[in-house]
């Protein structure tokens, strides 16, 4: 495809974006509104947006080009996902009743609301959310530096600016709206690719010419290996039933029936969307089978197989969901920075009517912190899977034991999020484990439950009820409000 016009046709493309952000921007009066959109998100906007992350980064440049490698493995993605998306649906979705603003309060409620576990937490979740934020950067990255024939690391900056705009102006409501308008182009053009890339080699029974005859056994098994494999699609639910910006949904949800309708139609489509990107992937592999990249699998179908002007809107949707997935991930970024990180290291809340404002300033430093990550990676499926382990297996442990066990302590869950965390070093920095394993993840869950059940039943029991655990975060959530109230009554006491 010619850089130019796709170019041409991508820089349209972000001035609606900005204009799409300006628009929904104008009903904005409070950092709610624009963190979390109101907290009345209907269920087209929740089911648009949650498709879109889902058929983002991972989907498109992390599953086909894992298909391309590794034959129907690249399955292994959306099963993965669409079994996490699901178990967050009949899990966790009931959260929404108790109007968390983040992820961190959600499990410092389930200990008792415990500062040093909501402290450290939100340290993680935002390390958590950034490195999401980063790998959506590289796959925006690899997407534009191919099709537009520029330097990768220049590819990265254009797409962290090109989102930063848009989502500055118009918070988590132009990120949803995005989100659904891209997820209907999307989805459509997988399935069209999906379809002429096998008309492209003369159909189905020339799928796995080129490829290993290891890669075509069910799910690729036989190459990857039992355990490697169970490991993929373990660690990307284990990312979703633990992605901060899955849980700004359900945050930001209408009610709980909302958020549970649309992740189960999420959930639904997505497991039945799995094997298009190892269809696409294997197609690719057979039309070219010297890539000297494999995530540059999706872009080049798009250019070589689609018609010019549909190729050039399905890769624009296709980066464009990147870019949705990367503000997501963004805004939940800063509302762990605003809301857990500010407390922790200056000892209050910012503000009400200064929080939109904040919430701006600390979007640039967000992205811009993800972009440094992004700049020093170039695997997509790697990045995922070691960030994963490392960061969010101890938070997804984390969260089951505080949702379904009265016993679990602070200190228990302290413990699980350290020995996760020890666990997924451990493996990365042993390549023998590693290539045992396939990824940390599944030792990662195995020491954080481990290590959350033993430090549990050897320390105090929980005292703290929930309703004065709910009292306690609400309290703290409530001070960002009174803050404002005060500033006005002293302003009034001082005109007197």
């Amino acid at each position: 495809m010619n850089s130019t016009l796709f170019l041409t046709g991508f820089g349209a493309y972000v001035v609606f974006m900005i204009w799409l952000g300006w628009f929904v921007s104008r009903s904005q009066k409070s950092g709610e509104d624009f963190l979390l959109g109101g907290r009345g998100l209907p269920l087209f906007l929740m089911l648009g947006t949650t498709v879109a992350t889902m058929v983002g980064t991972g989907s498109s440049m992390g599953a086909v080009g894992f298909g391309y490698n590794n034959g129907w493995a690249g399955a292994l993605y959306g099963i993965g996902g669409a079994l996490g998306i699901l178990l967050l649906a009949w899990w966790f979705a009931p959260v929404r009743k108790l109007n968390f603003m983040t992820m961190s309060e959600e499990l410092a409620y389930y200990v008792g609301a415990n500062k040093a576990v909501k402290n450290v937490v939100g340290l993680l979740i935002f390390i958590a959310c950034i490195g999401w934020l980063g790998a959506h950067i590289l796959g925006g990255g690899l997407y534009l530096a191919w099709i537009a024939d520029i330097d990768l690391n220049t590819a990265k900056i254009i797409i962290a600016a090109a989102f930063t705009i848009y989502v500055v102006i118009g918070g988590y409501t132009a990120v949803v709206w995005t989100d659904t308008i891209q997820a209907v182009i999307l989805f459509a053009g997988f399935i069209l690719m999906a379809v002429l890339s096998v008309n492209q080699i003369g159909g189905l029974e020339n799928l796995y010419a080129t490829m290993d005859p290891a890669a075509v056994s069910l799910f690729g098994i036989e190459k990857l290996g039992g355990l490697p494999a169970l490991s993929l699609a373990m660690v990307v639910g284990v990312g979703i039933l633990a992605t901060p910006s899955f849980r700004q949904r359900i945050y930001s949800g209408k009610n709980v029936s909302t958020i549970r309708r649309s992740f189960v139609m999420s959930g639904v489509l997505y497991l039945f969307f799995s094997i298009i990107p190892a269809i696409i992937g294997m197609s690719a592999h057979a039309i070219n089978p010297d890539l000297n990249n494999a995530n540059y699998a999706f872009p080049y179908i798009a250019a070589t197989v689609l018609p010019v002007g549909i190729g050039m809107v399905v890769l624009i949707a296709g980066l464009s969901a990147t870019m949705s997935s990367a503000s997501s991930d963004a805004i939940a970024g800063v509302s762990i920075l605003l809301r857990d990180v500010f407390i922790l290291f200056t000892g209050k809340v910012p503000s009400k009517d200064k929080m939109v404002l904040y919430s701006r300033l600390s979007l640039v430093i967000v992205i811009g912190m993800a972009l440094l990550f992004a700049l020093t990676s170039n695997d997509i499926i790697g990045y995922i899977t070691k960030m994963i382990s490392t960061v969010m297996s101890g938070m997804f442990v984390c969260s089951m034991l505080g949702r379904f066990w009265q016993r679990y302590t602070w200190q228990g869950a302290l413990a699980t999020l350290a020995g996760a965390s020890a666990a997924s070093f451990a493996i990365i920095l042993n390549a023998e484990w590693g290539a045992y394993w396939g990824n940390p993840c599944i030792p990662s869950v195995i020491t954080a439950l481990v290590s959350g059940v033993v430090v549990s039943l050897v320390t105090p029991a929980n005292k703290v009820t929930p309703a004065q655990a709910k009292a306690i975060l609400d309290a703290e959530r409530e001070a960002m409000e009174n803050t404002v109230q005060k500033d006005i009554g002293t302003q009034a006491a001082c005109a007197k």
